[in-house]
């Protein structure tokens, strides 16, 4: 089991601590020394007033964030939670995706999502009703300009002759893909397209505001992650190469009063049965030193007393 965290910017307004080069850096070398394998930032380029005051959160661009946290480190894998892929047109997401990569040393997971915030694809003049398509498309698009010279693709969408886009990354045959959310349709591009399926957990609620799937039991998990190993036999994959990324409620939260390291283990080992091979965990933002210190005390308690 491999564990990842997401940069603890989880509020509006956020704690501005949290938002200089220096927290960026400290954060990412203090995930690394704890033995995280993974840190992501989120995407939302231009959310609404609306949105941020019922729940929402701001967030840094996640490709210049994840640049900072490369620098300051050499074996923390970069991975966004997630990009918003309709929002840019794919040969930029390729292109930032082979730079991060080239420069991390071969470090960088593309973690994508549909979206599902209508207003801020109004904001960014993307068609929401498309939305799905424009993955399809963009996935095709990142694939193959990370994987050939002189590429031609012709859709409803993206339409380009003769694009050779270098430095290529470094990864072979290009950097793993994980396709975010909790549907049918999901799993069908992580089957076709993906090394990695990362859903997360929903409520019925959740669901309808996320425009997605509920997932809130170990059931839910178990029968996603049977749609996506018939999916990947169907064509031919091997199920069991496919990484799954999940979080766990059980324990509590690192940081948080209460947290239960035992029990928490006991999440993990839960989700491992189920074929869960990344956990998604989740640190207070209220501050710096308190983040710092969630990050120390979970590879203490967690991180190192897992095998």
């Amino acid at each position: 089991m491999r564990f990842a965290v997401t940069h603890p910017m989880h509020s509006h307004p956020y704690h501005p601590e949290l938002v200089t080069g220096a927290s960026v850096t400290a954060i990412a070398v203090a995930a690394e020394r704890a033995g995280f394998a993974g840190l992501g930032f989120t995407d939302h380029p231009a959310p609404t007033e609306k949105w941020l005051t019922s729940g929402g959160h701001d967030a840094l661009d996640p490709f210049v964030a994840m640049g900072f946290a490369a620098a300051g480190t050499t074996t923390l894998r970069l991975i966004p939670n997630v990009v918003v892929l309709p929002y840019r047109n794919p040969f930029v997401v390729a292109k930032a995706g082979a730079t991060l990569d080239v420069l991390s040393g071969g470090r960088f997971t593309l973690a994508v999502g549909v979206g599902y915030l209508k207003r801020e694809f109004d904001a960014l003049g993307v068609d929401f009703d498309e939305r799905s398509d424009l993955v399809e498309e963009a996935l095709a698009v990142i694939e193959a300009v990370w994987t050939g010279d002189d590429v031609s693709f012709t859709g409803r969408h993206f339409t380009a002759r003769g694009v050779t886009a270098h430095p290529r990354p470094v990864t072979q045959p290009h950097p793993p893909i994980w396709i975010g959310g909790n549907t049918g349709a999901a799993r069908r591009r992580a089957a076709r397209y993906g090394a990695g399926w990362c859903p997360f957990t929903a409520s019925a609620v959740l669901a309808r505001t996320a425009r997605t799937a509920t997932m809130e039991t170990l059931a839910d998990l178990r029968a996603g992650i049977d749609d996506l190993r018939r999916r990947c036999e169907e064509r031919g994959r091997d199920p069991n190469a496919m990484d799954v990324a999940f979080a766990t409620a059980v324990g509590g939260s690192p940081g948080e009063p209460g947290f239960d390291a035992d029990a928490y283990l006991e999440g993990i080992d839960a989700l491992a049965a189920l074929g869960v091979t990344w956990v998604q965990v989740r640190i207070p933002g209220d501050g710096l030193a308190h983040a710092l210190d969630a990050i120390e005390e979970f590879g203490h308690g967690v991180i190192a007393a897992h095998p």
